[in-house]
């Protein structure tokens, strides 16, 4: 596990590169806020996750499913037993009918997921490390829980560029717990990079 001196470092990697992101990618920001509001709803969509220590805190994306997706999830998952069973066991579907025309492409490339490096500027996330989990999924995480409070979440991390959607939550879990007991800053920069790779290629996308 990182030492202190390690962990300021990697806090002050994470302020500055967030910091510098968000400035030049304001420009896209402001495209996909009109794009994503052109059906009359919300820009951002919130979630509450787990964080570091348990810690609650809302998790932000742009919007890439329709307004009332979580009142869908109940009829889609009734009239469709095969859909219920991917959701059960992934707690997501491959191919989700929810999402919308602008909501296929920004998840193609991962474009949804830049709202979080205000998450990382809050201090609430870090630029790499395990994914952040739902509330629902913390008893399927199991012992690997401690290792996991132990750490900010990760924009990205190694499940994102070792497979993400075609891998299951197991495999996830085990990358996590991997990533957490092998940390070193060199794999975070190796992360970054491969993540600029698997996003530009599309692979593994939601």
């Amino acid at each position: 596990l990182a030492k202190r001196p390690q962990r300021i470092f990697k806090r002050t990697f994470d302020l500055v590169v967030s910091s510098v992101c968000l400035v030049l990618l304001s420009p896209l920001f402001l495209y996909l806020m009109i794009r994503i509001k052109a059906d009359g709803g919300s820009a951002f969509f919130q979630q509450d996750r787990v964080g570091r220590e348990g810690a609650a805190f809302k998790c932000y994306k742009f919007r890439s499913m329709y307004m009332d997706a979580e009142s869908r999830l109940d009829s889609l998952l009734s009239d469709n037993p095969e859909l219920k069973v991917e959701w059960q066991r992934n707690f997501k579907l491959a191919s989700d009918p929810r999402v919308t025309s602008i909501g296929r492409t920004i998840r193609k490339y991962s474009l949804d997921e830049l709202p979080q490096l205000i998450n990382v500027l809050r201090g609430e996330m870090s630029l790499v490390g395990p994914r952040p989990l739902l509330f629902n999924e913390l008893e399927r995480y199991g012992d690997a829980i401690a290792l996991y409070a132990l750490v900010s979440p990760g924009i990205t991390g190694v499940w994102q560029v070792s497979g993400r959607s075609d891998t299951s939550f197991e495999q996830r879990r085990e990358m996590d717990e991997w990533y957490i007991r092998n940390w070193s800053l060199y794999y975070d920069l190796s992360c970054l990079l491969r993540t600029i790779g698997v996003v530009k290629g599309s692979r593994g996308a939601y």
